[in-house]
């Protein structure tokens, strides 16, 4: 019994381990890029060691694609505990694009942890065995919704649910992603509550206006 109880402790340590590594290193790619980020600086950081995040990860190009299956992992999980396809369609899909809107603004160092892997052509998230596996529940959700939709005469048919998730991942990324020289060029801070709060009832509306039947 004291045994077991000693490796459950151990099996606990390990993974709080863990997690403030990936916690502490997400700050970091998001902040400096892969190039820029340093293993010594993520491991001062850390209540951990260099000698551990390499025990845990392998090296910096491991612990970055960790980085990145850990943050998609965060938005498709919240997405399925919500379960948004249960509800009606008009309701559901709403609920879905609030969702994603909110989880961008959010969540930020989401948004340049993409970009920066975006600047380096997808090289990494192509090398996550799970990520298509992983983002195929959204598109089954937003499937099932429209599926509904169409069945019950609320919206149009023939949508393609990539296409819908690419509109909606679209209008939410760039809220974030170009927040700074937005305010800048134009003097409108996406991230003001009140900018922020008009610009999700936009985007769900335009959205919503694309996919409802006339």
């Amino acid at each position: 019994m004291a045994e077991g109880r000693k490796d459950s402790k151990r099996s606990r340590e390990a993974a709080e381990t863990r997690d403030n590594i990936l916690q502490v290193a997400t700050r970091e790619f998001a902040d400096k890029g892969l190039a820029g980020a340093r293993i010594d600086e993520i491991a001062d950081k850390t209540a951990s060691s260099k000698r551990m995040i390499y025990y845990y990860f392998g090296g910096k190009d491991e612990l970055y694609r960790a980085v990145l299956e850990r943050a998609y992992e965060r938005i498709r999980a919240q997405e399925q505990d919500a379960r948004f396809e249960n509800l009606p369609p008009a309701e559901a899909l709403r609920a879905i694009i609030g969702h994603n809107v909110d989880y961008h603004f959010e969540n930020p160092d989401f948004v340049r942890l993409v970009m920066n892997e975006n600047v380096h052509y997808g090289e990494h998230i192509a090398q996550i065995a799970s990520m298509k596996q992983r983002n195929s529940t959204i598109i089954a959700s937003l499937g099932a919704i429209l599926d509904k939709g169409v069945e019950a005469g609320v919206f149009r048919a023939g949508i393609d649910p990539v296409d819908l998730h690419a509109m909606i991942s679209a209008l939410s990324f760039y809220s974030v992603s170009n927040r700074h020289t937005f305010l800048h060029n134009f003097g409108v801070d996406f991230a003001e509550p009140t900018v922020r709060a008009k610009r999700r009832e936009l985007i769900i509306g335009c959205v919503l206006s694309w996919v409802t039947r006339a």
